[in-house]
């Protein structure tokens, strides 16, 4: 039926018009069970573009979708999950205000319709958690030392533990302070309090083991994988490091108590967190150099986020039980959000009320730790300023949370495994000793072909671009 569908527009159409609107899309051909189906596609043409929709068919049942503006050539729609529940397909009209009409896929192509699978996990693919231990402080009863490994499809089955630190009698572990995980370059970076370390996927071998000027702290990897920002231990400056072979490239000086690193998703902007500045530094990721501030925010920057476009910050800061909300675009500071029915109180780490910030991966929600409670409050981000939706309770104080890169689960620094759809708690993390396993530094990794092909982040960042 589908295809009678194209092939009648093929016949409404006539021959495709040379300026009938053009769709650019990259097709979605599996989606988890669960999962929504979030289509973006690029159309232009001549004349302005009126409408751009999604039809799709699941078995005999037939549904559309009108996707909206999302940038100057770029639309995007979301079908829920819902609406599917078995394997379908769709097609994306888009239409011009001068009439003429395009499909994707082109309908003069007589190309099918773009068929999607539902299914769990697919053969050749394997979804790991990499759990950095001590990852809160340098505890080792909450895990010991090493990398643990977790199996996510396989309801997050311990897998092993990789030695990255050697453990030498009498003296104390250093804290891991930041993991990084590079799909292009097959590594796991791992920082402490004095080095970083670089660790070779395919033979779980420590590639290089470099200690840097001040120490360092949580770092973030670019893109492409070939270039690290790392933080000093609370210090003056970020090393810029090349991942390859843990050589300095630059060094940037903000004076701001450097803490905390995220690289945007385009690799063209460095978000520099100090928490001893109200102001988040942006860095140019070509020149190395600090080309914007963001805020002031309310008080001094600890954990944060950004959306998928680096349109929007989300901010931690010391003194409140909640957050704030910056603009990327103009650097002015936008909103402030408390947390409401629950009240500040003793926290065992961080000295902050909130300590832990994530967006999901579709920006549809943002998670935040409050430490005192022992809980996870959960915000609507679909609106600004975000609104409170529900709370989690959770096995001790959260001091992070990120999610699992397809938005399935939640991760607080606590070892909970949270169902993000459900909001319900499905597990926790333990060791191959049946220890329950907490840390701030995690990250997970989608594998194909017994390599990397995405990786997550130890922060929650919104993927929606």
């Amino acid at each position: 039926m589908m295809r009678l569908i194209v092939l009648l527009l093929a016949i409404l159409q006539g021959s495709i018009a040379t300026d009938a609107p053009a769709i650019a899309h990259t097709p979605v051909d599996r989606l988890r069970p669960g999962e929504d189906l979030v289509v973006e596609a690029n159309v232009t043409g001549p004349r302005p573009i009126a409408r751009v929709t999604i039809s799709y068919q699941v078995g005999d049942r037939f549904g559309d979708t009108a996707l909206e503006r999302s940038g100057p050539a770029t639309w995007r729609g979301r079908v829920p999950a819902a609406r599917l529940g078995r394997p379908f397909a769709y097609i994306i009209h888009a239409s011009d205000e001068g009439g003429r009409v395009s499909t994707w896929p082109a309908a003069a192509s007589n190309a099918p319709a773009q068929r999607v699978a539902i299914a769990d996990v697919a053969r050749n693919e394997r979804h790991l958690l990499y759990v950095t231990v001590p990852g809160v402080r340098n505890y080792v009863e909450y895990g010991g030392m090493g990398v643990l490994v977790y199996d996510v499809a396989d309801g997050h089955r311990f897998v092993k533990r990789i030695p990255v630190f050697e453990a030498r009698d009498g003296v104390a572990p250093e804290n891991i302070k930041g993991v990084a995980l590079s799909a292009e370059s097959n590594r796991l970076y791992v920082t402490t309090t004095r080095r970083m370390a670089a660790l070779d996927l395919n033979t779980e071998r420590v590639v290089w083991n470099r200690e840097y000027e001040g120490g360092c702290d949580r770092m973030a990897i670019s893109p492409d994988g070939r270039v690290l920002y790392v933080p000093s231990l609370e210090g003056p400056h970020w090393h810029v490091v090349d991942a390859r072979t843990g050589d300095v490239i630059k060094r940037i000086d903000t004076n701001s108590g450097a803490h905390n690193t995220i690289f945007g998703l385009d690799g063209g902007s460095v978000y520099l967190a100090g928490l001893r500045s109200p102001l988040l530094h942006v860095a140019d990721a070509a020149t190395h150099t600090v080309t914007k501030k963001v805020g002031p925010f309310g008080n001094v920057i600890r954990p944060f986020t950004v959306n998928g476009r680096q349109t929007l910050c989300f901010v931690n800061i010391d003194g409140l039980l909640g957050f704030e909300v910056g603009d990327l675009t103009t650097g002015k500071k936008l909103h402030r959000v408390e947390v409401q029915g629950f009240s500040q109180g003793p926290v065992k780490r961080h000295g902050c009320p909130s300590h832990g910030i994530a967006l999901s991966p579709d920006e549809s929600e943002l998670w935040l730790a409050d430490a005192a409670n022992s809980r996870v409050h959960i915000f609507d981000a679909t609106s600004m300023p975000p609104k409170q939706v529900t709370s989690i309770v959770v096995r001790d104080q959260p001091g992070w949370i990120t999610f699992s890169l397809d938005g399935r689960y939640a991760y607080p620094s606590t070892g909970d495994i949270v169902d993000a759809k459900t909001k319900r708690i499905v597990g926790g993390l333990t060791d191959e000793r049946g220890r329950a396993v907490q840390s701030e530094k995690m990250v997970d990794a989608i594998y194909a072909g017994g390599r990397p092909m995405r990786a997550g982040d130890q922060f929650g960042i919104g993927r929606q671009r």
